[in-house]
């Protein structure tokens, strides 16, 4: 909500010497945030002066038009003489009046005015559009025209209210009474200890039963319906310049005098408004729910198909309007047109005010489901004041009588459904007890009393909410306001005292190991949003069939781009590394540990909880069971250097074995020995593509995979080449470990290396013939690496040369070579018979 000071002051008598910073630090200090203050006309400086055009010469031979001008600015020159000016603009004529900046001013940015010569002759000057002084948007992106009544050489700054003070407000959802100048300066005159000039408080008739018909059918979407009607309008009538300045100001843009109206007032009050062409109603206005199917072009163009739970504005044709959203566009207010046969301007003469209430949860359902966050949802969806639709119907037809020339219609209408007022009772010192602050009585009944609140009784205090709060609902709200009043530093700071707990679980400490051990490794963390589409598992190639295709899609999503929950951590993590790689880092290794989520089919509806009580444990056994699965994931993404050239050497690409150490080195936080082979999955390169695997009860389960991405998927995800990546299942790793990890027994005595080369098929996995290697060994073995894999005409054709380097010790002895020597030949046994190896040479 965008508040200028100037339009705040009408409503509350701020001393003269406060500032938009002096005001900003008193509403913070009430609880509102209050993020910025911008200061309009900074730096403005004269002569802007009102001109009105004498003549108007085409220059021809550039390459866009221009126009060669003089301008009568009165005695604002010195001299009296018309102004010549060079001007690009079209939207003027001769005779109209214009802003006119002259030479020695100074415009916002520091652009100085200063004669200067171009397209062959000299401007002493400007003719200012909106954008220039700093306006912004009035819907021409031209020149100001202004109306004819304003005399040649009126000081433009102080017509134009150019210099002001805007303080924006970010209104979180349970104020949305101060989305109104109203609701605003109660916060200021409450700040202040100053009286508030309620513009709400007006004269209004009573409803009968001449006034416009109304039909409302469903009086819980609908509780309040107020209609008016003016008539005589002239077409001509435009917006003045204190109403257009407001509304931009506020950030609207002004339209034609109706529109400008009812967003004024809604502006005021709070209260959304909407006008209706009382030409193009076609009979009583009425209030329902749509019907399935439906069709409404709504003001912005748009053709909406229309739910069954939306809340429709009718007449005897179907829906005119998206109750609390939008209107319809075949009721729209129209602008004046000259009739090209008799010369007389049309337009809309005879309007409808509609000021209703409606139920917010409908609105905001509504306005999600079309994506049409209007300014008038905004106020809905967060509560508006239902009292106040009879007042801002009233200031909407004042405005429009005395504006627009029009005559206000004898009738009244008023649809309202019963309702009482909502009490609350709260002990006197509730608030004491939820600050830790001696207030008492009086201070709790005061601050009440100053929110709108009607406060009876002594100990036991019986409170009426004002209407336009329809956020207090608790006790501990209305403690909440005492506390906020009183102001937040004035509570005293304490530091909890905690219960004793038992610490992290064996599964977070796990999670916090893993982020360990990949940080020591050089890689840095990315903490991406869990969301992805379709299209990013297309890029990635994986087919229909396959499980991460089992994505939970989102019913209301941040982005139709990404409507998907992730069911994979990788699409996110090389999202990271094509931003980071497009910003000139060439060099990154990535991480991230998390959920991802995948449907199984079976969840049920979620059941909505209780909030009087704790839910039992079935209730929340069911609200489980409605979840889809969530295993907990760690991935890493690599491209460029791994290890950077120097004086020391001169470096390494990353590749697809780093990728396997980091799964290995996550493993092993589990302490788990990963198994690793060939495989193929997407979206890995079909020959650089590894299965992580480990034994669970025994048998070896897929646990991750990881290698180089497929050409194919680094061409459509435009990563740089050779991009590797990995990806494991800290869950399945967690069940494949033996439980907390124990400290290593280390030997004090002597290793005993022997090495081995074995011949095997070009066929026969590593994996395979180092797993033989090691059950053969024995106890003794303590490590096993493979340093070398050769293939040529030496191994034979079809073969390979596995070489291996084996470490044997003992924890009790020094080892003899007969027994390193027996372990080795034990080991290459094992691996002849279970892989047909051969021992080369």
């Amino acid at each position: 909500m965008r508040v200028p000071l100037s339009w705040l002051r009408e409503y509350v008598d701020l001393p003269a010497t406060e500032t938009g910073r002096d005001v900003q630090a008193k509403l913070i200090d009430v609880g509102l945030e209050v993020e910025t203050v911008e200061r309009l006309g900074e730096g403005l400086k004269g002569p802007l002066v009102v001109g009105q055009v004498l003549t108007i010469e085409e220059l021809e031979g550039f390459k866009k038009p221009i126009r060669f001008c003089t301008v009568d600015v009165g005695d604002a020159n010195g001299t009296g003489e018309p102004q010549e000016i060079v001007c690009g603009a079209r939207n003027f004529a001769v005779g109209d009046k214009v802003v006119v900046v002259l030479p020695g001013a100074v415009l916002p940015g520091d652009f100085k005015i200063a004669a200067r010569k171009t397209y062959g002759k000299t401007s002493h000057g400007m003719i200012c559009s909106g954008d220039e002084l700093g306006m912004g948007d009035d819907g021409t992106h031209g020149i100001i025209v202004l109306p004819p009544e304003y005399e040649v050489g009126t000081d433009a700054i102080e017509l134009l209210e150019l210099v002001d003070e805007v303080l924006d407000i970010a209104v979180t959802p349970d104020r949305g009474y101060c989305l109104s100048m109203r609701g605003v300066a109660r916060e200021t005159a409450t700040a202040y200890g100053l009286p508030l000039r309620d513009p709400a408080l007006l004269d209004v008739p009573p409803p009968n039963a001449s006034g416009y018909p109304v039909q409302v059918s469903d009086p819980i979407g609908c509780d309040r319906f107020t209609a008016r009607t003016v008539s005589g309008l002239e077409p001509e009538a435009r917006s003045p310049i204190w109403l257009t300045r407001r509304l931009q100001k506020a950030g609207m843009r002004p339209v034609s005098l109706a529109v400008d109206i009812t967003n004024y007032v809604m502006l005021e009050l709070g209260q959304p408004l909407h006008a209706y062409d009382r030409a193009t109603v076609d009979g009583p206005i009425g209030v329902r729910r749509a019907t399935a199917g439906e069709q409404l072009t709504t003001l912005d163009g748009t053709k909406r198909v229309l739910d069954e739970q939306d809340l429709v504005i009718t007449d005897n044709r179907g829906p005119i309007g998206l109750a609390g959203v939008m209107g319809g566009a075949n009721t729209e207010i129209a602008g004046a047109v000259t009739d090209p046969e008799t010369g007389q301007l049309r337009g809309t003469t005879d309007v409808v005010i509609e000021a209703a209430h409606f139920d917010a949860i409908s609105i905001a359902r509504t306005a999600r489901r079309h994506k049409l966050s209007s300014e008038a949802a905004k106020r809905f969806e967060r509560g508006v004041d239902p009292e106040a639709a009879s007042a801002a119907a009233q200031r909407t037809v004042d405005l429009l009588v005395l504006l627009g020339g029009g005559t206000a219609g004898e009738g009244v209408t008023e649809v309202v459904s019963p309702r009482g007022p909502r009490t609350l009772t709260i002990p006197a010192d509730h608030p004491d007890k939820v600050a830790g602050v001696e207030y008492g009585r009086e201070t709790v009944v005061r601050r009440l009393q100053q929110v709108g609140c009607d406060v009876y009784g002594q100990d036991e205090l019986v409170v009426t909410v004002p209407s336009w709060r329809p956020d207090l609902s608790d006790p501990n709200d209305l403690a909440e306001e005492v506390i906020r009043l009183e102001g937040y530093e004035n509570l005293p700071s304490t530091l909890p005292k905690p219960p004793a707990g038992r610490g992290l679980t064996e599964r977070q400490r796990l999670h916090r190991r893993v982020g360990r051990v990949l940080a020591g490794a050089g890689y840095v963390e990315a903490l991406n949003y869990p969301f992805t589409g379709s299209h990013v598992l297309d890029q990635l190639g994986i087919e229909p069939d396959d499980p991460r295709r089992s994505a939970v899609t989102l019913v209301n999503p941040l982005s139709d781009e990404e409507p998907d929950l992730r069911t994979t951590l990788i699409p996110g993590l090389l999202g990271a590394l094509r931003r980071n790689y497009g910003r000139g880092s060439h060099d990154l290794a990535l991480f991230e540990t998390g959920p991802v989520f995948r449907a199984t089919g079976d969840e049920k509806a979620a059941s909505r909880l209780v909030v009087d009580r704790r839910p039992t444990d079935d209730e929340i056994a069911s609200l489980d069971a409605s979840l889809p699965q969530q295993p907990r994931r760690a991935a890493v993404v690599l491209t460029g250097a791994r290890e950077q050239a120097g004086w020391w050497g001169e470096g390494r690409p990353a590749i697809w074995a780093d990728a396997i150490e980091a799964g290995r080195a996550v493993a092993r936080e589990a302490g788990v020995e990963l198994i690793v082979r060939q495989d193929q999955h997407a979206p890995f390169h079909p020959g650089r593509c590894a299965a992580l695997l480990a034994l669970v009860d025994g048998e070896e389960v897929l646990v991750g995979n990881a290698g180089e991405l497929h050409p194919r998927v680094v061409k459509a995800m435009a990563l740089p080449e050779r991009t590797c990546a990995m990806e494991i299942d800290l869950d399945r790793l967690e069940r494949a470990g033996a439980g907390a990890l124990k400290a290593p027994t280390i030997s004090s005595f002597p290793v005993a290396t022997q090495d081995v080369a074995l011949i095997v098929d070009g066929s026969v996995p590593a994996a395979d013939v180092e797993a033989a290697l090691r059950d053969g060994a024995g106890e003794l073995l303590e490590s096993l690496r493979l340093f070398d894999v050769f293939t040529g005409e030496q191994t034979g054709a079809g073969k390979k040369s596995l070489a291996y380097a084996l470490r044997f010790r003992a924890p009790d002895r020094t080892l003899t070579a007969e027994e390193a020597t027996a372990a080795r030949d034990a080991a290459v046994a094992a691996a002849v018979e279970r892989t047909g190896a051969a021992l080369r040479g």
